[in-house]
């Protein structure tokens, strides 16, 4: 269902399962999952598929004060028409109003009980 363009926001605690939900989406794309990793370093991992490249962003290490977006180049990176955005601790960003078409995904639990996943689409 993502198209080039649209931006996935993961929100959860730690160990709830964002990065396991990014390798998801990677595998549906026909990457190697084994190749898909936290960006908790780097900050940011690049992904290119068939279909349209794949930012992974990760922003557990950024100063809720300073300015995460610039951090990242998250402007930059949404501006381009042939990318999808998934960005772990989204929660962090001041801002998180996009043009593009916006996905929520917040992830309840830790992997000791079920998890229970909520998508919000605004477009």
């Amino acid at each position: 269902m993502l198209a080039a363009g649209d931006v996935v926001l993961l929100i959860g605690g730690l160990g709830a399962g964002k990065t396991l939900f990014t390798k998801g989406v990677m595998s549906g794309l026909g990457y190697d999952v084994d190749e898909v990793t936290s960006p908790s370093f780097s900050l940011v991992n690049l992904y290119e598929t068939d279909r349209f490249d794949v930012y992974h962003i990760d922003l557990w290490r950024l100063d809720r004060g300073g300015d995460i977006a610039e951090a990242v180049g998250l402007n930059e990176i949404v501006e381009n028409e042939n990318v999808v955005t998934l960005i772990e601790w989204a929660d962090r960003l001041q801002d998180s109003n996009f043009s593009n078409r916006t996905f929520t995904i917040t992830i309840s639990g830790d992997g000791d009980d079920a998890r229970t996943i909520a998508i919000e689409q605004k477009s």
